[in-house]
């Protein structure tokens, strides 16, 4: 597992807030930019070294655990909140890679749904972005 070096995710934690003890939607925002960034990456290099003999497939570390670092919990503000999950749904399995006799273990159908994944990903953040600054904006009085 590749983790994402602390200095590509290093700079404004908090939107408004000096002390850091909080993330803004904002830089949250930037952060999962940057992740989904490192990832394509290597998924690109996975998916170029398919046929490498005994390349094995890489990932970087799931976003979730960079957010584990600034102690971002859900709070149930209702109780007509839904309950959240646990970490695996039943359903769910964990699958083991297969390997091919030159020793190569890229499955290039489990690289390319990563990818649609991110990209998926990266176009929620970006309209996340867009609904928040349109707020702002709206908020300002100003249109855009």
């Amino acid at each position: 597992m590749i983790t994402l070096d602390r200095a590509e995710t290093s700079g404004s934690v908090g939107a408004g807030d000096a002390r850091g003890s909080e993330i803004g939607l904002f830089a949250l925002a930037e952060r999962k930019l940057e992740w989904i960034d490192a990832r394509q990456k290597q998924l690109s290099q996975n998916i170029a070294n398919a046929d490498t003999p005994n390349y094995k497939s890489r990932d970087i570390e799931p976003f979730s655990s960079m957010l584990d670092q600034f102690n971002v919990t859900p709070v149930r503000t209702s109780p007509l909140h839904l309950v959240g999950f646990a970490d695996h749904l039943p359903g769910t399995v964990n699958t083991v890679s297969e390997t091919a006799p030159d020793g190569n273990a890229v499955s290039l159908e489990k690289e390319m749904t990563k990818v649609a994944q991110d990209d998926t990903s990266q176009q929620l953040v970006g309209n996340l972005w867009k609904s928040y600054m349109g707020m702002f904006m709206t908020a300002l009085g100003k249109s855009g």
